[in-house]
């Protein structure tokens, strides 16, 4: 079993930057891949960037492509969504999510097939 907690999140202005950290309880967090999603209402959940196990590979929708990185640190089993000039659409709920199974970074930009989700954190911005 994994839990994932975001934490990071907050009401920002256009233009500004937020770092979110998603932080997993469990000795294996290096065994998933993992990704950070958001999500808004009445809306499907969206894919925003991807990580492979040993971080050595990322994927990026073109939405975030160069203002987003992820990143993690195993040893601390956190995972980091680094946004910068944030715009007024990426107001969204960000959750964080584990997968074990995959191998081409593609495989992780579906929602389905992640094995754990955290709860959400929400980010706001304004303009």
């Amino acid at each position: 079993q994994v839990q994932l907690v975001e934490s990071g999140g907050g009401l920002v202005q256009a233009g500004a930057s937020l770092r979110l950290s998603c932080g997993a309880s469990g000795r294996t967090f290096d065994a998933y891949a993992m990704g950070w999603f958001r999500q808004t209402p009445g809306k499907e959940r969206e894919f925003v960037a991807a990580i492979s196990r040993n971080g050595g590979g990322t994927n990026y929708p073109d939405s975030v492509k160069g203002r987003f990185t992820i990143s993690r640190d195993n040893a601390k089993n956190t995972v980091y969504l680094r946004m910068n000039s944030l715009k007024p659409e990426d107001t969204a709920l960000y959750y964080c999510a584990g997968k074990y199974a995959g191998y081409y970074m593609s495989d992780f930009v579906p929602t389905r097939g992640y094995d754990y989700w955290g709860q959400g954190t929400q980010v706001t911005v304004s303009s």
